[in-house]
């Protein structure tokens, strides 16, 4: 039998010793929280829903097939095969289009190709950056990303590099 069946209701079961024990009403609590994640959603939908509409514009439009198209031989350059240029482009802004391109890269060549092992692996080391600095933007009072946009689109580009190389040798 699978050990991962049992964790989260040992969890649950854990949560509820501890809140009995510091004397916490958990159903309050737990109400208390719903509620907070109510007013969460409607403070984010608009940043939501700005990024979202950003997304399909850039991929209807051809703009990204045009970018990735620009970006393809630094991409070959570093490693990286030219037909993941998009799916690298994408990733950092929609987890939901980066994963319909790694979709598309599987039936085009193959689970086991060296392009899919790529992008599986990109997918994996790589987060959509701009949603999460959205989220996270709209709920606190920093408002500059000076410096942590480009670190992390940064260390997107060497965790990619990285990744090829390791499923190159591998």
């Amino acid at each position: 039998m699978n050990v991962s069946v049992f964790i989260t209701p040992v969890l649950i079961i854990l949560l509820l010793i501890y809140c009995a024990k510091k004397k916490v009403n958990c159903y309050n609590t737990f109400a208390s929280g719903a509620k907070g994640a109510i007013s969460l959603c409607l403070d984010v939908l608009p940043f939501l829903v700005t990024i979202f509409v950003a997304i399909q514009l850039f991929r209807i439009s051809g703009l990204a097939e045009t970018t990735a198209n620009l970006f393809a031989p630094v991409m070959e350059v570093l490693g990286i095969p030219k037909e993941l240029t998009e799916l690298m482009i994408i990733r950092p802004f929609s987890g939901s289009g980066s994963l319909a391109m790694a979709e598309q890269i599987f039936s085009t060549y193959g689970a086991d190709s060296y392009i899919s092992r790529c992008a599986s692996v990109i997918m994996g080391s790589s987060e959509t950056i701009f949603y999460v600095a959205t989220i996270y933007l709209s709920q606190t009072k920093a408002k500059r990303l000076l410096y942590a946009i480009p670190v992390a689109l940064i260390a997107t580009i060497i965790s990619s590099v990285v990744a090829c190389l390791l499923c190159r040798v591998m």
